[in-house]
Formats: structure tokens, sequence, C-alpha cells
């Protein structure tokens, strides 16, 4: 038996609906006329209601139910989707969300939000019976001449009751539309013995004596049309049942053959699942084709892909020991195995890695909603843009960039963009541009907010850094090292707390967690014309590939993502009179850094010793090794709290011969070289004085 949890589940599949439903509504306040995102909304809504009483969720379904007929005459253009429609509307939808989290919340504040919401849609309380689907002319607001009535069969898929789609509710949509008489066709049922229970095996005939248009009988069936058979006739004044050439095969009445459906039923309507399935004509097309291609994705709980991703990082570890114990050994059959398990290792590596990688664009979506209210908020007309939604990105990353995005687009929106009137000034446009972009960078992903404000102050970050105690009054820094003074905790440039910034927290947690994720940050700004924050970031944090190196007895591993050449360092290359190391890579001059001196290695350097040049922001940096060993697969093992102070190294790896190489960090390791550095040329100088 499944373990999972009916209500997590319709939790999972709402908050789909949820992140549907608010991009439809922002979109549709830029496009008010667009009827497929009207229709867009209005089919999450009508889900989520149906979902919600399949599920328990009674206070969610009923809610909903108002909110849907509210909408309704949105849907059929007798009200325009304005700025204020779309406030009310998103208050609703956030009503949802806190129902479904919570059941319990205060049904009259859920009231209040459908009474802003009909004013909203017409300026008053509108009648129960105005948005009956029986009541109003079709989708946007087209008027069908509707004849005395009709005559409607349907039958289901072998499989809608088991993928939660109750024909019962639907025979009570037709009923609220007029008077039925409803007769269930059941010369399909198979015998006792043979009757698979879970499938639906009967039709229905529904002759409906309303006049009514079609398209409020089209509405009925709106979800689960494309997998069933229907047929809808006028109603003829002879009452005729549609026949086999309509392409449904009509049965007459006979004793104990068709029965009376009763209307109450303790099922609900279609859930989600359901609305893509093919016809299934029963018990043999359980294997279906189609059916096989729309089951082909399935929620998997992220622990399980955690606990998956650990053992194929032990098994990479097994893999390299294999490999190092053929090569010792040297029998050919042993070397081959080892290679076809590499390959075989590689390849399952990299498809468990394809599964933890997730779209960002599931994380751009929930900042439109952000930069909505913050606009509304602060009076700042916003155009938000974003670009790569595509690209790639491990969950575990993911998971940990929201907060990041959020204080830096607050503080784009707050500080960065002008106000309309400054804005005007500026002979700037009175709508600000804030844009949201990821895209590939070699093995790292960089994604960049910027917007189209006044930039930086670097006078004021100065001088709230040297209030701080963070530089000393008229210390010489470079341009990116003072914009990075923004990260730093407790710092903050504004005039004033207010309830988006001022409190110098925000930029504090952004550097934290990136630092965190192995990551880096640049900042960019141009006086009067914006600025660009860029974090780079890598693709996973489970397994990459490294740069295997030896340094005196110990091997440490470089990601291999940060290097750009390894070369021999050339003879009698030194530091120079002032104690800086460089070197002549095709007319540039590289600082490189010994890492024998940074380590206190022990022992005599190696007599060609090799440099690896890496790349460390815009920054590119030569490290001195003793010796290059080559490439490895590294699986990064976290380090112990007790050296979490230890910046320069981002990990450790177990190597195929069971001892451990730690993981240098490029970004922290090149700072700390630089600062020795800086001191050994202030000792050199305070000598020479």
């Amino acid at each position: 038996m499944s373990d999972l949890d009916p209500a997590e589940v319709f939790r999972q599949e709402a908050g789909d609906l949820i992140e549907t439903l608010e991009e439809a509504l922002l979109d549709l306040e830029k496009r008010p006329d667009d009827r497929e995102l009207v229709g867009l909304a209005f089919r999450a809504l009508h889900t989520l209601k149906g979902s919600g009483a399949m599920f328990g969720f009674v206070a969610v379904s009923e809610f909903i139910h108002e909110f849907e007929t509210a909408f309704d005459r949105v849907r059929k253009g007798e009200a325009a989707a304005d700025r204020r429609l779309i406030a009310a509307a998103l208050d609703a939808r956030d009503h949802v969300a806190r129902l479904i989290d919570d059941p319990d919340v205060d049904p009259a504040r859920g009231a209040a939000i459908l009474a802003a919401l009909k004013v909203a849609v017409n300026g008053e309380a509108p009648a129960v019976e105005a948005s009956r689907p029986g009541a109003a002319a079709g989708v946007g607001g087209a008027v069908s001449s509707a004849p005395s009535g009709w005559h409607v069969r349907f039958r289901l898929p072998a499989d809608a009751l088991t993928l939660g789609t109750n024909p019962l509710l639907l025979l009570d949509e037709l009923r609220e539309l007029g008077p039925c008489e409803v007769v269930a066709d059941i010369d399909d049922v198979p015998p006792l013995d043979r009757i698979e229970p879970q499938y639906c095996h009967l039709a229905w005939d529904v002759t409906l004596k309303a006049e009514v248009p079609q398209e409020a009988v089209d509405d009925v069936f709106l979800f689960v049309r494309d997998d069933m058979e229907l047929t809808i006739e006028p109603l003829a004044v002879d009452a005729k049942r549609p026949g086999p050439s309509e392409g449904l095969q009509t049965h007459p009445a006979a004793p104990g053959k068709r029965s009376d459906v009763a209307q109450d039923s303790p099922l609900g309507e279609a859930s989600p699942a359901s609305l893509d399935l093919p016809i299934a004509e029963g018990p043999a097309a359980r294997s279906s084709p189609a059916k096989v291609e729309r089951n082909a994705t399935l929620r998997v709980p992220a622990e399980r892909l955690d606990e998956l991703m650990d053992r194929v990082g032990e098994l990479v570890i097994a893999q390299a020991r294999l490999s190092q114990l053929a090569d010792a050994i040297h029998d050919p059959s042993l070397v081959n195995v080892a290679e076809e398990i590499e390959r075989l290792t590689a390849s399952l590596r990299d498809t468990t890695m394809g599964t933890r990688m997730v779209p960002i664009g599931s994380l751009f979506g929930r900042f439109r909603r952000l930069v909505h209210d913050l606009s509304e908020e602060l009076g700042k007309p916003i155009n938000f843009v974003t670009a790569g939604e595509d690209t790639e990105l491990d969950k575990t990353v993911i998971e940990q960039l929201a907060d990041p995005l959020v204080h830096l687009i607050r503080n784009s929106v707050d500080h960065g963009l002008e106000s309309p009137e400054r804005r005007a000034e500026a002979d700037k446009t009175a709508t600000g541009t804030l844009r949201l972009s990821a895209s590939h960078r070699g093995a790292e992903v960089a994604i960049t907010v910027s917007d189209d404000g006044a930039g930086l102050n670097g006078e004021r970050i100065r001088r709230r850094a040297e209030e701080a105690g963070l530089l000393s009054p008229g210390q010489s820094i470079s341009d990116g090292e003072l914009h990075r003074m923004i990260f730093q905790p407790g710092f903050s440039t504004a005039a004033q707390v207010t309830s988006l910034s001022g409190r110098g927290v925000g930029m504090d947690v952004v550097k934290r967690t990136i630092d965190g994720l192995r990551g880096s940050i640049d900042v960019d700004t141009w006086p009067g014309k914006g600025t660009t924050v860029t974090l780079h970031l890598p693709l996973t944090l489970a397994i990459i590939d490294g740069l295997l190196v030896r340094v005196g007895a110990d091997r440490y591993t470089i990601p291999l993502a940060a290097v750009e050449e390894c070369l021999e360092l050339p003879d009698g290359t030194d530091t120079d009179g002032r104690g800086r190391s460089f070197l002549n890579l095709r007319g540039d001059l590289v600082p490189f850094l010994k890492l024998r001196t940074l380590f206190d290695a022990e022992g005599e350097p190696d007599p060609f010793q090799k440099v690896v040049v890496v790349a460390s922001d815009t920054t590119r940096v030569g490290l001195v090794v003793d010796e290059i060993i080559g490439n490895n697969q590294t699986v990064i093992k976290q380090l112990s709290r007790l050296h979490s102070g230890v910046k320069t190294f981002s990990g450790a790896t177990i190597l195929g011969d069971g001892t451990v190489a730690l993981i240098l960090d490029v970004m922290n390791l090149v700072t700390f070289g630089q600062r020795i550095e800086e001191r050994r040329r202030a000792e050199t100088l305070g000598r020479a004085a």
C-alpha cells in the first residue's frame, strides 16, 4: 500500500495550481483583454475547487466556489480585468493558500475578501443568480440561441474513477442548469466474476429541460471532455435520443438495466492528474502507450534523491579505489573490468545528477508577485523582466537561493530604482526596469539582478564604512572592494529604518548564503545608470570535477571549473624586490602564490614546480604546486564544525587509496594569499625605512 498522505498530495498539486493562478493574474494585469489568460485562471480555480472537495478541504472548495462565481463575470466578458480587480483576486489567491495550510482560518477574513472581490467585479455585491452558468451568455459575452433543452450522453474513460473523476458531480452540475432526467446505461457492465471494480463501466443519458446555451453545457465537461465520449444534441419535439450514427451506441430502456442516479455523493471532482489521460475502452487499455507517456513524470521525495546521490558518491569513491588497484596489479582482465565500471559509474553519476537539476524558472516565478507588491507599496512603476528560466541548477542550490534573491530584489526596488519624479528629473522613463536572469558559464551558473536606477553612491558607502570602523579615514581601496562593503554585517546606507530596509541585515544574508554555496558575488555599478549584482554558483554541491595536485607530502583538489591552464614554473622566477611574485604569461603579468609557503609544507620543493592558473572573480592567479597528479571525480564531504572558520577549504574528498584530500576554495585562498603578500610587502617597506 502507498504511504502517501492524501492531504499532502493535494497540497503539492494545489501549490502548482496556485502558482499558475498567480502568474495568470499578473499577466492579466498587463493584458486585460487576453481571453486565454482569463481561461487559464478560471481553469486553475475550477480544478482547485474540485480537488479540494475530493480531498476533504471543504473550506477551500467553498471559498473557491464564491471566488470562481465572481471571476466568472470576467470570463464571460461582463467585467473588466482592471488593476482593482486583479488586486482583489490576488488577495483571494493568498487566502486560498492560507486555507490549504490551515483550514481553520477565520471565516470572516475570507468573507471580507470575497466582498471586496465582488465590489471590484461590478461595484456591488452581485446576486447569486447573476453568475449561475445558465443565467449569462457564453465565453466572451457571445450570446447563443438556446433551444428548449438538450440531450446529453457521456461515457468517461475506464480509469476515470481511479484518477478521481466523479461522474455524480458532473450530473449535479447539469442539474444546476435546470430540470434533468438522468438514466444510467449499464449494458456494458461485465459479469460479476469478470468485473474490474476500479473501472467505470457506465454511460449516462441526460435529458435537460432548460433553455440554456450550449456553452453552459460544454462548461460542465470542461476538464474531462478530451478524455471521454460526449454527445450534446438539442432537445427535439419527439425527445429522440442520439443514435449510433452520432458516435455512441444508445440502448433502449429495459427493466434492471437502467437506474436513476442519486444526487448526493461524498466523492469530489476531477483531480489535476486526470486531465490528460487517453480514452480507455476497457481493462485491456491498462498498459496503453499513451498512458505510459502520461505517467512518465512522477513525484519523488527529495530525501530519496539525496540518499541516491550519497550512494552514487560512495560508488564513485569505490570505483576510484578499484581503478587504482587495477593499475597497481597490471592484470589486463582487471583493468578491463575497472574501465567498464568507470564508464557505468560515470553514466550513473550524470543521470543521478540530472534528476537533481531543476529549471531556475521555478524560482524566478515567485518574484513576480514580490515585485508587483513592492511596486504598489512604494509607488514605483516597475517593468520586471526575466531571462534564462530554462537554466538548470541543483535543487539544493535553488532551495537556498530564495532568500538572497528576495533581499537583492528588495534592495534594488527600495534603494536602486528612483521615484517617477526623480526619474523624470534624470531624463528617464517613469517606469523602472528590474531584470533577473540566469545563464550557464562553463561549469557554473551566473544569476544577475540588475536595475536601471541611480547606482551605488560610493561616497556614502565610504562614509558609512569609516563610521563603522571598516575603513580608516583616507584608506585607499579599489572600487570593487568599496562596493562589496554593502555585504558587511550590519552595514546600511539608508537614512532611516523602514519596513523594507535600513537594518543592514539583508545583504549580509546574501553574502553568507552564497559563501555557503561555494559561490562568489560581483557588483558593477554606474552612477545614474544602474547596478548589476552577479551571483556565481556551482552547478551542483555533490560531485564536481577536480584537479588533484600535490604540495609537499599532502594532496589537494582544485575545482576544475576554476582552472584555466597549467604550465611549468620557469627557472629563476621568484619574488621581486617588493615581495610580489609575477608570471609573464604571453605578455600578461599574472601574480602567483606558492602553496608550499601558504601551507607551511615540510621538505624541499620539487625541482620542477608547476603552476595552475585559476580565475577568481575577474582576477587570474597562479597557484604553484609540486606536482599535478591529474583529473578526478571529487565527491564533496563537508568539513566539521570545528573547521568552520577555515575559509581556504570548501570541503574534503576521499581518494582511491582511502586518504583524504582537502578541496581548495579558490576565491578565499586568493584573498588569503593577497593579505599575506600585503603583510610581507609592508614588513619589507618597514625594514627599508
